[in-house]
């Protein structure tokens, strides 16, 4: 469902020169798996996802999501992805459900299919307390749930998330845990990037191991330990890093 072909971006800072921000990655993500990128601040996790998802344009190579070419067919992406941004911006006057409603009609989806699809989402996320609640009357997890809410409402078959538990309580980090394993239990791909550990142990079918730019291995969580004889998922990834300086 997802494959990058040496997928690479490379920024101009006057003052630092050639910054790549990406190196050249290639991975391959099958349908219903979920795979994960792990790796701290910096490493290239929102610029990689960025790229996949049309917002960034490739330095070189390209990707492909769905059967479709990203920089031949964009707009068909774009219809095949839900992108959450780490910087996702709502209306703050308005509610959850009128913004589904706004985002509804912008994929083109019938009033009845909005309704139906927003009520579901609604119980699934746990929002109908708070569905006709104003954005700016909602905590940071209310928020965060809704932001979800409008990347997944249109159905796509690829999830492309950016860090989408940073900064949540428990309980609200649990209920999109949940959301996400049941997300790929109906056969969505699902793409996320985090820095948790934990969160990365309890999800990841896959974990690509990301480290300025570049992606160090990709694997089961099971074959990284294997491979670096170390039991916990921080010592896995700090043995690649020590590996590769």
């Amino acid at each position: 469902m997802i494959e990058t072909q040496a997928i690479s971006k490379t920024f101009h800072d006057p003052k630092r020169g050639e910054i790549h921000a990406v190196r050249p990655v290639s991975i391959d993500i099958g349908q219903g798996e979920i795979f994960g990128l792990l790796g701290p601040n910096g490493a290239g996790k929102t610029t990689l996802l960025r790229m996949l998802a049309t917002v960034l344009t490739p330095t070189s190579g390209s990707a492909t999501i769905n059967g479709f070419n990203l920089l031949g067919d964009p707009e068909a992406i774009k219809k095949s992805i839900g992108f959450l941004s780490g910087n996702t911006r709502l209306y703050n006057r308005l509610t959850p459900r009128e913004i589904l409603s706004y985002f509804g009609a912008l994929h083109e989806m019938p009033p009845d299919q909005i309704r139906t699809r927003s009520d579901g989402i609604f119980q699934m996320l746990e929002m109908t307390e708070f569905a006709d609640r104003r954005i700016e009357k909602l905590s940071t997890g209310q928020t965060q749930k809704t932001s979800i809410a409008r990347t997944i409402l249109h159905d796509p078959p690829v999830y492309i998330l950016d860090e989408p538990t940073l900064g949540l309580d428990i309980l609200t980090s649990r209920t999109i845990i949940r959301f996400i394993r049941e997300s790929a239990q109906s056969g969505k791909t699902i793409l996320f990037s985090t820095h948790y550990m934990e969160e990365a142990e309890m999800l990841c079918d896959r974990i690509g191991l990301l480290h300025e730019g570049q992606i160090l291995d990709a694997d089961t969580i099971e074959n990284l330990r294997l491979k670096k004889n170390r039991t916990h998922l921080a010592d896995v990834f700090m043995a690649y890093i020590e590996e590769a300086a």
